[in-house]
């Protein structure tokens, strides 16, 4: 969904959380011993402080790890709304652990919890040293003092494609992503029926066109629509939907509540799922 920025060491520390849990569990080794190649999972980001401020963590900042070697792995999560992946490296210590984390790439959008996504982001790059204070509590701290509380957590189950009301909050263009404007956010939705029909509202004008799916990607037929007038960023937002619905195959991806379609140009789009309350 990327403009370079830093990246999450805690990753790595959920490395040494496992590592640590699985060494007390069959007395191979101390709290806080590295964990195996074969570690993966999936850590909810509880809170952050740093310069005298704690912050709690919006429900989408997470975290999730899969190891490359036996001293690396790659970081992958949210800082809240803004996704972004790391490389991560990790080292034993007797009393303590630490990982290291090198910043690798995020999207960029403008989004409401910015004051926790820029202190989060801060934080986690860099060596991190790492306390585990249960089996599925870790608690990262930076050099300069701050900390990051993590809670292991399975994640949540992804929304279907199908039957989904997604609302477009994104637009990507290569490796840059940005929010929707202001002015046209919320107004572009599209559900994908049962039958692969595709309507909605492209900021504007009300749409509807056949879709086919070949695996992770999906086409578009030829798009059928209101004639509004449309000007401004809702119109601006049209044109780049009508372009991007109508460029060729999209490969799809959900990850949890986030959907991203992404044309071969490398322009796309990304939209969060109606909750049951909505």
């Amino acid at each position: 969904m990327p403009t370079h920025r830093h990246l999450p060491a805690a990753l790595a520390a959920v490395l040494v959380l496992a590592a640590a849990t699985a060494a007390c569990a069959d007395g191979s080794g101390p709290s806080g011993t590295l964990p195996g190649p074969g570690f993966t999972g999936s850590w909810s980001v509880q809170r952050v402080t740093a310069d005298g401020r704690s912050l709690a963590g919006p429900s989408a900042a997470h975290l999730g790890i899969e190891p490359t070697g036996s001293r690396t792995a790659e970081a992958k999560g949210n800082y809240g709304c803004n996704g972004f992946t790391a490389a991560v490296s990790y080292e034993n210590g007797s009393a303590q652990s630490a990982v290291t984390v090198t910043p690798g790439s995020s999207t960029a959008m403008a989004c409401e919890h910015m004051e926790f996504e820029t202190v989060f982001a801060e934080l986690l790059k860099g060596r991190l040293e790492v306390r585990r204070e249960s089996a599925d509590r870790l608690v990262l701290t930076a050099a300069g003092g701050g900390t990051v509380e993590l809670t292991a957590k399975p994640p949540g189950a992804d929304a279907p494609l199908t039957v989904t009301e997604w609302t477009v909050t994104g637009l990507i263009s290569g490796d840059t992503a940005a929010s929707v404007p202001d002015r046209a956010a919320g107004k572009a939705v599209f559900t994908i029926g049962p039958d692969a029909g595709v309507s909605g509202s492209l900021g504007c004008n009300r749409f509807s066109a056949p879709a086919a799916f070949d695996g992770p990607r999906v086409t578009f037929g030829p798009l059928t629509t209101t004639r509004m007038a449309c000007t401004g960023p809702e119109g601006e937002l049209e044109r780049t939907l009508t372009e991007l619905f109508g460029s060729g195959p999209l490969t799809w991806r959900i990850q949890e509540r986030t959907l991203t379609l992404t044309a071969a140009d490398g322009n796309g789009l990304t939209a969060r799922a109606a909750s049951a309350a909505e």
